[in-house]
């Protein structure tokens, strides 16, 4: 399969349930990732609309189909993602929109570095 390879860090992951959008199901798996000014420049000279949040250049990547998520192994990785864990993304280009860009169709995701969380920032009452 070609495609293009992008990385970024996880800021939204939903590759195992559809996502939901004002609590309506959208019907697709999708990733959004945050990439540095490099990476995120390259989307751009290809018509790719790059989001910024909070200084950060953010995109969303989806598919109508449950996509392939591996470890660096090759092995399957169960479960969602977690918030700030580095991944690389294999996605095709779809036609440009001349008001939307180019959107960017998710084949497959490489799960990099698993973020690790601290249980101490998580807050008493939960």
């Amino acid at each position: 399969m070609t495609g293009i390879v992008t990385t970024g860090v996880v800021a939204f992951s939903n590759l195992d349930e559809h996502e939901v959008f004002r609590g309506q199901s959208t019907g697709r798996f999708s990733i959004v990732i945050t990439m540095d000014d490099a990476e995120a420049a390259t989307l751009e000279d290809m018509g790719v609309r790059i989001k910024e949040y909070k200084d950060k250049k953010q995109r969303k990547f989806t598919s109508k189909f449950k996509v392939d998520v591996l470890d660096l192994n090759g092995d399957p990785v169960p479960g969602e993602i977690p918030y700030g864990s580095v991944v690389r993304l294999l996605w095709k280009e779809g036609p440009a929109h001349p008001e939307f860009g180019v959107p960017t169709y998710l084949n497959k995701v490489r799960l990099v570095k698993v973020a690790e969380h601290d249980e101490a920032d998580t807050p008493d009452e939960f």
